[in-house]
């Protein structure tokens, strides 16, 4: 026995199908296929009149991807963490450290 459920679940009283007659006629697509690093392909779906972009994201792994698989394009590198050290490392050298720390010190001891 069906215990009480309707014979059409999942649509409203009185919808019919939805058919091509009531949205119109799709656009004529073409589909594009893009491979990553990893190997693993993606097919996207663009409008025919769409310009394809040159790479696109991989949906299995982010990596970029592009049409050709043979060359695929390299993931940019991110730049490895750095600390505050580090970063007036790169804008001043050993020297300039030594005279402002000089400096800094000449003037907790008021000699400056």
């Amino acid at each position: 026995m069906a215990q009480g459920r309707g014979g059409i679940r999942g649509a409203r009283i009185g919808s019919g199908p939805m058919g091509e007659s009531e949205r119109g006629e799709l656009a004529p697509r073409t589909a594009v296929s893009f491979w990553c690093g990893n190997g693993h392909r993606t097919q996207i779906t663009f409008a025919v009149e769409a310009a394809v972009p040159p790479t696109w994201d991989c949906r299995n792994c982010g990596l970029p991807a592009g049409p050709d698989p043979d060359d695929v394009p390299v993931a940019q590198g991110s730049a490895p963490y750095r600390t505050h050290l580090g970063y007036v490392r790169q804008r001043r050298s050993q020297e300039d450290g030594e005279i402002l720390l000089n400096e800094a010190l000449a003037k907790l001891r008021g000699t400056i």
